[in-house]
């Protein structure tokens, strides 16, 4: 598993930037519900979805997040470049 630390803006700019539909693609792809997918980009539906292993640090750009485990964020992020779609 791969630890990686974007700005919050930035993982608010990929997300918004997501063609509709990846977060269900996403979270088919992983066999994981629509909303642990929606609680990797800052949701908080604990009832559906599970934690995503999300840290918080307050600063510039909204603060940092580190995740656990980078993969919903590489997936999102290969959608973009797919669809060939800046964020």
């Amino acid at each position: 598993m791969e630890t990686i630390t974007v700005t919050f803006n930035e993982l608010r700019r990929i997300k918004d930037a997501l063609p509709n539909g990846s977060i269900h693609k996403i979270a088919e792809l992983l066999d994981v519900s629509v909303e642990t997918v929606r609680n990797y980009f800052g949701g908080e539906n604990f009832e559906k979805g599970k934690a995503t292993g999300l840290h918080y640090e307050k600063g510039p750009e909204g603060g940092i997040v580190t995740f656990d485990d980078a993969t919903i964020l590489n997936l999102a992020r290969k959608i973009l470049d797919e669809h060939h779609i800046q964020y």
